[in-house]
């Protein structure tokens, strides 16, 4: 039975670099995924595009391309992923101009777009799925509407020839179920396969999580060598079953606890997530350990796609202020409390406007609140913290400079203090009927 390997290279926009040139160099792979683009980071990318047409895909792309793009080249491995996030096409010419200075003229450079469904919906009448208030209320505060695709146009890059290819807003687990239908000649509609094939997809998507990295809690489970953390791999048969394993002597560990942990990972109902491939069923997956470092997977199965692909509405929420000041020594909680009460004051007292604003001992009740934290035994040393939203970035800048105040303005020995203004982009989500979004895929000329 043929069999194929895939490397997660990446699980999110900063993750690291090392582990995937290990996978590289060291793990036998036919493919290597970089799946690097959240709700959020999408919109953010939109922004960066507005203020210059050449911008808006991954900031370490670049960085990762010079890593892998020649030891990939050399041994025939082909490069998959979603880095393009608010301009692919500029992110493929961003590809080529490396892999010409790395002497790669041969290599064929695919990018996918038609995710950037901004302009469909500022034609149409259309609703939010989170509230049910029109996508035409937000307004000019309205910055980026992208679609989620599917796994076809990769299949077709691949089919065509494609050596990299670069996507914007597609769904995660594509970026490896792609190369599983291509490989494997997969039909669109073989359910079942499809199914399966999205749980190999979401078990590599995050990377490191799989292998040990946010599953390790010393003295609950542990997880050994987590600075050296590899990366895990795939290997795919041609009926969809998988074992996920990791670079051997790279650190953390491959278990049936880390793959079934992330299995359940950002899913709602394991017996329908919703992709724009399948609705896949992960209810009936085995999961089974069967070497060191080694877990077998299979019993994903899936039913018709839906009609909608969910689509991500990226807006200009508000904007947050916040300032932190630490105090340390005897008598610390109550000095950090006295600063954030002249904060408070000193807010109502100079007419700060603030939609929401929030006052923490970070240590003590900043993330669990007080009610909570009131039993827990004094501390050595604290760091105060006020955040409020506000509606301009001039109201935001106002609550940190009133904290960096407190040097000499609040209770003896406050230091570190710091102060930052932001504008904040939120995310929404409707449903947009899949006739209305058109792929593309455009390749980079030599």
């Amino acid at each position: 039975m043929k069999t194929i390997r895939i490397g997660a290279g990446a699980g999110y926009s900063g993750d690291r670099i090392e582990p995937a040139v290990e996978l590289v160099e060291k793990g036998e792979l036919d493919y290597l995924i970089f799946e690097c683009l959240a709700e959020r980071t999408i919109a953010i990318g939109q922004q960066a595009r507005r203020a210059d047409p050449q911008k808006g895909y991954d900031p370490l792309l670049a960085d990762r391309m010079h890593a892998v793009l020649k030891l990939c080249a050399d041994k025939g491995i082909k490069i998959i992923t979603n880095m393009g996030a608010a301009n692919p096409l500029a992110g493929a010419a961003r590809i080529r101009e490396i892999a010409l200075q790395l002497g790669l003229s041969h290599l064929k450079i695919a990018s996918i777009c038609g995710d950037d469904v901004l302009e469909i919906l500022q034609q149409g009448d259309y609703r939010v799925e989170d509230n049910g208030l029109p996508v035409k209320s937000l307004g000019d505060k309205l910055i980026s509407a992208n679609a989620y695709l599917g796994a076809q146009p990769i299949v077709d890059a691949l089919k065509a020839g494609a050596d990299v290819v670069i996507t914007g807003r597609i769904a995660d687990p594509a970026l490896a179920l792609g190369p599983l239908i291509h490989e494997f000649g997969w039909a669109m509609d073989d359910w079942q396969r499809l199914g399966q094939g999205t749980v190999v997809g979401h078990l590599l998507e995050c990377a490191g999580q799989i292998t040990g990295g946010y599953f390790a809690d010393p003295g609950v489970k542990d997880v050994k060598d987590l600075a050296r953390l590899g990366f895990p791999i795939g290997e795919v048969s041609e009926d969809g079953s998988v074992v996920i394993t990791k670079v051997a002597g790279s650190g953390g560990q491959v278990t049936a606890a880390t793959c079934k942990e992330q299995l359940l990972y950002e899913i709602h109902n394991p017996a329908a997530y919703f992709t724009p491939d399948v609705i896949a069923d992960f209810s009936q997956v085995t999961i089974t350990e069967v070497g060191p470092d080694r877990v077998a997977i299979s019993g994903g199965n899936g039913r018709a796609r839906p009609a909608t692909l969910k689509t991500t509405l990226g807006y200009i929420d508000s904007y947050v202020g916040e300032g932190q000041i630490s105090y340390a020594g005897p008598g610390a909680q109550a000095r950090g409390q006295l600063a954030l009460d002249i904060v408070r004051e000193r807010l109502a007292l100079t007419g700060v406007q603030t939609d929401e604003v929030r006052y923490d001992l970070i240590g003590v009740n900043a993330i669990h609140g007080a009610q909570l934290s009131a039993a827990v035994n004094e501390p050595y040393e604290v760091r105060a913290r006020v955040a409020g939203r506000t509606a301009s970035l001039r109201e935001a800048i106002r609550i940190g400079n009133e904290v960096e105040t407190l040097y000499t303005c609040g209770p003896a020995g406050g230091g570190g203090a710091t102060k930052s203004a932001r504008e904040v982009i939120a995310v929404l989500s409707m449903l947009l009927p899949r006739e209305l979004v058109a792929p593309a895929i455009h390749f980079e000329e030599n």
